[in-house]
């Protein structure tokens, strides 16, 4: 009995607590809505300067002085503050004729674009591009660094538009895939002057696909009616909840069709020379398979060619940002920690196959 008892009095603490955070979490939300200061901030880092700090401080520590290391670690770590305070502004409009600090020899831009079904991250990206071709030079190149592996096609599409604007404003435009550039990703992808891909990054999925979940049969047993009413003869082709027809069916099929083939005019005006048909069945290459294919120009990271460039070039890398509230923060904490409890558990489950009872 008293074990029973002290079982619900722990049970009781533990839904106390969870109702406390969760309270929390909704005042912070709250007040996270009423905040009203959205201003975007431009992030800059000059991959060049990152790259010479690392090497001095390698340097020092493969000759053991450990003395004149520390001295490095100290001066680098100030200058790295100093740096970070004077890059991040509000992001603004530069000023026209400032080429103080543009410097004379040519720039690499680098900017990331990371995608999701929806390309949320547009928007961003579409701002970018806006700030680095207002300050480009006619012998300055962007990097972007993709990776996508597809989603609705109105979303790539716009993105894809932005990549364009990079064309259209005369600068060299690199595209480079680490990891996936498929569907909706490769549409953005092929927009490039040039593309690269790590040797097994993902490659093309050159195809539309959609897929409708329909419960009219499950309704009708329980003798549940829908009626579905639109003025225009295909304004609705299939449903979720009402009966389809086969002449829906062949409609809808036919948009597939119709928006698979504007992805493949899209892909083959800028990838001449292509068998486009043969490629845009959907199946996805590795690298160094879609290079054979001429769906990608070389095969290396974007690791290896921007080292390359700082050879020749000053390399900096740009990105915007929202300011994080602490509701921001608080969900990035628990997203974190929900998932670092996912990974933990699956590691074990996977763990067990090694382990002998």
């Amino acid at each position: 009995m008293n074990e029973w008892i002290l079982n619900i009095v722990t049970f009781l603490i533990q839904a106390a607590i969870v109702i406390g955070f969760a309270t929390l979490a909704l005042l912070v939300i709250r007040r996270g809505k009423n905040h009203t200061d959205d201003a975007l901030t431009l992030h800059t880092e000059v991959l060049n300067d990152q790259r010479d700090k690392r090497h001095r401080f390698l340097d020092q520590a493969g000759r053991g002085d450990k003395k004149r290391r520390g001295r490095w670690r100290a001066r680098f770590s100030l200058r790295g503050k100093k740096a970070q305070a004077g890059q991040q502004e509000k992001a603004r409009p530069p000023v026209e004729g400032d080429d103080s600090e543009q410097g004379a020899g040519p720039r690499v831009w680098v900017l990331d674009f990371h995608g999701d079904i929806q390309a949320s991250a547009t928007e961003h990206f579409a701002e970018e591009v806006s700030a680095v071709i207002r300050v480009a030079k006619s012998d300055d190149e962007v990097v972007v660094r993709l990776e996508s592996g597809g989603g609705l096609v109105h979303a790539h599409g716009l993105a894809a538009a932005q990549m364009e604007r990079l064309a259209a404003a005369g600068l060299a435009t690199t595209v480079c895939i680490d990891k996936v550039a498929a569907s909706g990703g490769y549409l953005m992808a092929c927009s490039a002057g040039h593309v690269k891909a790590a040797p097994f990054a993902v490659i093309g999925s050159i195809g539309v696909m959609a897929q409708i979940p329909n419960v009219h049969r499950l309704l009708k047993r329980y003798d549940v009616d829908i009626e579905l009413l639109t003025a225009g003869k295909h304004k609705r082709t299939l449903t979720v909840l009402g009966e389809n027809t086969e002449e829906g069916r062949a409609k809808f099929v036919e948009d597939l069709e119709n928006t698979h083939r504007l992805f493949k005019d899209y892909v083959a005006k800028r990838r001449a020379g292509i068998d486009i048909e043969a490629l845009a069945t959907g199946e996805i290459w590795y690298g160094s398979e879609a290079q054979q294919r001429g769906l990608v120009d070389s095969v290396q990271t974007s690791e290896a060619y921007l080292v390359e460039r700082m050879a020749h070039a000053r390399v900096v890398c740009v990105w915007l940002e929202a300011p994080r509230r602490l509701s921001d923060r608080l969900g990035i904490a628990l997203a974190r920690g929900a998932e670092g409890a996912v990974v933990r558990a699956v590691s074990a489950l996977g763990a067990t196959r090694w382990h002998k009872h």
